[in-house]
């Protein structure tokens, strides 16, 4: 039995796990890279991996970076299940639908200056077409119950508390008359986030896959993070300014509507106007109003006394470009919510190349910057970014809120791994950059005696 890291090994995107055994191929998840120019030329399927002879993909959850390469797949030829809980499920279509949409328009973009250049076309990485055809593979898989993915492997979903249906995935798979139980831990939220679940910890495991996006350090106290998040929108409310809020539109997009709704329902601040500025997030939100089983107990709690639409009544969604564009013309205060989370596409570049040089406008930053993104650019305090090939002066006040990271934290990782401690797994940690990987494991060894390993991209482990 061996695996193969196809990603998130040594970075936070592109996660993907190769389990083959002697009766069984399958995926863990096939993500995107994300992160730049040089990544995305890594976006394709490795040259080691046959999507006919695979019998399954698992999903841990929606995030681009975990299931976008999925269309390439069915493009290639596979045609077996992609198993993930239902509001994956629901989540994925609509997430690869924007990428779909996304490459095209970049591509038509490039591939006019190509033609002026003389240049042949490129062809975007894949279609609408191939993301239907991918679609047409999805099946449900329950919360909690083992489900037979392919020959001597069962599969069980549990809550990663990390986005709308996101789960670690325990793998128990019986190869020569013995029994190996592999544990993914996919995205792992922090404790205690609002909306959704705490993650659910294991017990017992051969091998450990965990996350370590985060494994150096925790986030600020959410309670704080919270109080801050108030006091920017209070303040840039008297200011008369623009808020821009580059968010992911699955997560961190429903986490500020939520925080919106309780400011108003508290009356911390006179209600304004508030611009959900996303297709994708606008159903994306939809999606997370029709599953109300995987809300916490506060969210419960509230929607019992009244729903939170109610308080998030100068809310408007803008849909097409050109209610986008209408946005240029309007005075502040207001706040626009638009993606994508990185600011490396979509609607966001947009309102910052209009805003971003003005002084009175403010950009909360409530994400993970990967490495060479235009929010990592401004999380490092650039004075000056590129953006659209133009270079725009950066005098808006840049506010990061690391404490609405939907990862979890060194200590909330550790309370998560500790009921896995006394069965001694061999642990190994992926979808982290280096820093973040080293300091986990300097923490595995000096708490628990584990030696985790560090592979990097490509590599193969043999796991029995």
């Amino acid at each position: 039995m061996k695996i193969t890291l196809y990603g998130a090994a040594g970075e936070v995107t592109g996660s993907a796990y190769h389990l083959q055994t002697n009766r069984a191929s399958l995926l863990v998840d096939f993500g995107l890279f994300q992160g730049g120019k040089m990544t995305e030329k890594r976006n394709r399927a490795p040259r080691g991996l046959n999507a006919r002879q695979l019998d399954a993909v698992v999903l841990t959850h929606a995030h681009l970076d975990h299931s976008g390469r999925l269309p390439l797949l069915a493009k290639q030829g596979y045609s077996g299940p992609i198993y993930g809980t239902p509001a994956t499920l629901e989540l994925s279509a609509l997430i690869l639908h924007d990428a779909a949409k996304i490459q095209a328009q970049d591509n038509e973009r490039l591939n006019r200056k190509r033609e002026r250049a003389g240049e042949p076309p490129l062809q975007p990485l894949f279609t609408a077409g191939d993301v239907e055809t991918a679609l047409k593979l999805f099946r449900p898989a329950p919360y909690d119950q083992p489900v037979a993915v392919a020959p001597g492997v069962q599969a069980r979903f549990v809550e990663a508390g990390h986005i709308l249906g996101s789960t670690s995935i325990e793998l128990t798979v019986e190869e020569e008359g013995q029994k190996r139980v592999l544990v993914f831990s996919g995205d792992l939220g922090p404790r205690g986030a609002p909306i959704l679940k705490d993650a659910a910890p294991f017990k017992q495991a051969d091998v450990v896959f965990l996350e370590s996006t985060y494994g150096d350090r925790d986030h600020r106290p959410l309670t704080e993070t919270i109080a801050e998040f108030e006091a920017i929108i209070k303040t840039a409310v008297e200011r008369r300014g623009k808020i821009l809020a580059p968010a992911f539109a699955v997560g961190r997009t429903q986490l500020l509507l939520y925080l919106l709704a309780v400011m108003f329902r508290r009356q911390v601040t006179p209600k304004f106007p508030v611009y959900l500025d996303s297709p994708m997030a606008i159903e994306a939100t939809r999606i997370y109003l029709r599953h109300p089983e995987l809300a916490d107990e506060e969210v419960q709690a509230l929607r019992q006394v009244k729903p939170l639409q109610e308080d998030l009544d100068t809310m408007r969604a803008t849909v097409t470009a050109a209610e986008s564009r209408a946005l240029n013309d309007l005075a502040g205060p207001c706040l626009i919510i638009a993606g994508a989370g990185m600011c490396n596409a979509g609607r966001i570049l947009h309102h910052l190349k209009q805003n971003l040089w003005k002084p009175q406008t403010s950009v909360l930053i409530v994400g993970y910057q990967v490495e060479g993104s235009l929010g990592r650019q401004l999380v490092e305090g650039r004075e000056q970014v590129t953006i659209f090939g133009e270079k725009i002066a950066v005098r808006a006040a840049i506010h990061t809120l690391g404490g609405f990271s939907a990862h979890a934290g060194q200590s909330d990782l550790a309370w998560w791994f500790d009921p896995l401690a006394p069965s001694r797994p061999r642990v190994i940690l992926t979808h982290g950059e280096d820093k973040g990987r080293r300091g986990l494991a300097r923490l595995l060894a000096d708490r628990y005696r584990v030696q985790a390993e560090l592979p990097e991209l490509g590599h193969n482990i043999e796991v029995f």
